[in-house]
C-alpha cells in the first residue's frame, strides 16, 4: 500500500521528509545532542501533561488569535529561527515568510538563513524578527545588529545557549558540513535521493545568505559572550530584545533585571545539552518566579496543537514551531507547509473545545494536577 500524500499530523510530515531527504540532510534537521535523551525526555514530559476536559460549555465560537508584544497574531504560534531552511526544499525560507505574512505571526530569521535578512523581512511583510548569534570578539555581531536595524527589524532574538556547538553524532557520522563537502559517501547519499538532489542542483545549493563570502563558521566557539556583551547589546538595540535558549530561573531573573523584553524558553530542540532539564517544566518554574505578566515565549518539542495548548497552560505567552515545518516542506513543499499549518490550527481549536474554552487565555486552569 502506497503511503498517503496527505499530512494529518507532524509525524506524517516527518516520515515524508525521511523518505525524500538525503540521510545527511535529514539527520541534520532531525538530530539531537548526544544520544537524544534530552530531546526524548522533553517530549515525554509534554506527553505526560494531562488536560482536563469540561462539559456543557458553549464553545461554538473559538478564537485562536493571540497578541505578541501587543501585535495581534491570527494564530497562537509563530516560527522559531532555523538555519539553512532551504536544505529542506528550495525556497523554504520564503515559504515560511509568506505564511508569517498571511497569519501575521513572528518569523524568526536566522543569522545563518539561506535568504538575506532584508529580503526575508520584505517577504514577511514586516512580520519577522532577526535572530543573532554571538561570534568571534563580537565585532561582526554588532555589524549584523546595525544591518538588521537599518533593514527595519523591530525585534532582535539573541540565541545564547550555544557557547560551543553541541556534539550531534548523527551529523558527524555523515560528515555534515556547510558548505557541503562531497566525498564518496555524500555522492552515494545524493544519488539515492535524486528528487532532492536534482531540484537543489537546478536551484543552486543553499548558502549562508547573510555572509557574502560564506564567512560564518557554525561550529565556531562563542564562549566569550558574557553579561557585559548583553549590556552592550541592550544599549545598542532600540527595539524589543528577546533572549532565546534559557533554562535556568536565576538567569531568567537577571535577564529581566538587565532590561530584556522577553525570554524564549528553549533547549535548542535538544541539540545542545543531552542532560538538560525538560524545557516545558522549566517554563512553569520561570513563570512562577517571574509572575504572570512578563513575556515568556516557548519552543522545543512542540509537535501538535495539543502540545501548544499545554505550553500555554504551563505559562507560555506565545509558542514557536520549528522542525515540523521543515519536515512538511521537505515532504510536499509549500503545499505541505500550508497543510500542516492548518492541521495544527485545527488541533488547537479542537483541544480548546474539549477543555470548554473559547480562546487561549486562562489555560493554566485546564491542567490536571
Amino acid at each position: 500500500m502506497l503511503p498517503s500524500r496527505d499530512i494529518h499530523c507532524s509525524e506524517d510530515a516527518r516520515q515524508m521528509a525521511r523518505r525524500r531527504l538525503p540521510w545527511m540532510v535529514f539527520d541534520y534537521i532531525d538530530g539531537a545532542a548526544g544520544e537524544g535523551h534530552g530531546e526524548a525526555l522533553n517530549r515525554a514530559a509534554l506527553r505526560d501533561l494531562r488536560l482536563k476536559p469540561r462539559v456543557l460549555c458553549n464553545v461554538t465560537r473559538r478564537d485562536l488569535s493571540m497578541p505578541v508584544f501587543d501585535h495581534p497574531a491570527k494564530v497562537p504560534f509563530g516560527i522559531t529561527p532555523m538555519g539553512m531552511c532551504n536544505l529542506s526544499t528550495p525556497g523554504a525560507d520564503l515559504m515560511l515568510a509568506r505564511i508569517a505574512a498571511r497569519d501575521r505571526v513572528p518569523l524568526g530569521v536566522s543569522t545563518v538563513a539561506s535568504t538575506a535578512l532584508e529580503k526575508m523581512l520584505e517577504a514577511a511583510e514586516g512580520h519577522a524578527w532577526f535572530q543573532l548569534y554571538f561570534s568571534g570578539d563580537g565585532g561582526g555581531t554588532m555589524q549584523l545588529v546595525e544591518r538588521a536595524r537599518a533593514a527595519g527589524y523591530e525585534t532582535l532574538v539573541v540565541t545564547l545557549d550555544v557557547p560551543e556547538v553541541g556534539r550531534r553524532p548523527r551529523e558527524l557520522r555523515h560528515g555534515f558540513k556547510m558548505p557541503f563537502r562531497i566525498g564518496p559517501r555524500q555522492f552515494v547519499d545524493f544519488a539515492l535521493h535524486p528528487r532532492w538532489s536534482l531540484t537543489s542542483l537546478v536551484k543552486g545549493r543553499p548558502q549562508m545568505a547573510n555572509f557574502a563570502d560564506g564567512g560564518f563558521d557554525r561550529t565556531a566557539s562563542r564562549a566569550a559572550a558574557d553579561w557585559s556583551y548583553l549590556q552592550r547589546l541592550r544599549a545598542a538595540w532600540p527595539g524589543k530584545l528577546v533572549i532565546k535558549g534559557v533554562l535556568d530561573v536565576d538567569d531568567a531573573l537577571r535577564l529581566r533585571k538587565e532590561g530584556v523584553d522577553a525570554i524564549q524558553v528553549s533547549s535548542h530542540g535538544g541539540r545542545q545539552l543531552d542532560g538538560a532539564p525538560p524545557p516545558i517544566l522549566m517554563l512553569a518554574a520561570m513563570r512562577d518566579a517571574l509572575g504572570p505578566e512578563y513575556p515568556l515565549f516557548y519552543d522545543s518539542g512542540l509537535r501538535s496543537g495539543e502540545d501548544i495548548v499545554k505550553a500555554y497552560a504551563m505559562g507560555a505567552s506565545f509558542a514557536f514551531l520549528g522542525r515540523p515545518l521543515l519536515y512538511a516542506m521537505a515532504g510536499r513543499g509549500e503545499r505541505g507547509l500550508n497543510q500542516l499549518w492548518q492541521v495544527i490550527g485545527e488541533e488547537i481549536s479542537l483541544t480548546l473545545a474539549q477543555l470548554g474554552k473559547t480562546d487561549m487565555t486562562a489555560l493554566e486552569e485546564c491542567l490536571a494536577r
